[in-house]
């Protein structure tokens, strides 16, 4: 399979906004850290992929609210994430979207690596359209053991391939890992 094209410098110089890519374990604090890189004085928006399935994953989602100030504007975007951006990154200073390894899971095992990489190829080329910070939240998988399902190491090395992909793109990039932010680029 040929894999998506990296966005070029020509997309980068088309808007006037920035991309910084927040990647850390499970809660390792990355929302935090987010939270804290997307702040601005103008309008703002947080885009949530995440989706209330089940109790847990509702109190999740609770507590993740009750974080961030009334001044966020939160869209619920489980899987359109370049159809909300492209409509709606005009309006807004800052976006943060928390987080791609829940919309890669959102988009099920059906999807094909190659469709997956073209998704987020098409997301950076309309975040670089426009003047928005935009902040995004991912998971670091690869840094546990081999996963013994061959569906859950699929999605682990899917989900590497992506963040590295944002990785590639990202103006700035930090690792979260108990709260304390590293920036590596």
């Amino acid at each position: 399979m040929s894999r998506p094209r990296k966005a070029s410098k020509r997309h980068q110089r088309q808007g006037t906004g920035s991309l910084v890519f927040v990647l850390g374990g499970a809660a390792s604090g990355k929302s935090d850290v987010a939270l804290r890189l997307g702040q601005c004085d103008g309008s703002k928006a947080f885009l949530a992929t995440g989706q209330e399935l089940d109790a847990e994953m509702a109190a999740r989602i609770a507590r993740h609210r009750s974080t961030r100030s009334s001044e966020w504007n939160t869209a619920e975007v489980p899987v359109e994430l370049s159809n909300w951006i492209e409509n709606n990154i005009h309006k807004y200073q800052s976006i943060i979207i928390d987080c791609l390894t829940l919309w890669l899971s959102n988009l099920g095992m059906r999807v094909t690596e190659n469709m997956v990489l073209k998704r987020v190829a098409a997301l950076l080329r309309v975040i670089r359209k426009g003047s928005a910070k935009v902040v995004i939240v991912s998971n670091e998988l690869g840094m546990g053991l081999v996963p013994i399902a061959p569906e859950v190491r699929r999605f682990r090395d899917l989900s590497g391939k992506m963040n590295q992909l944002v990785a590639a793109e990202a103006d700035e990039v930090y690792f979260v890992v108990s709260g304390q932010a590293l920036r590596f680029k």
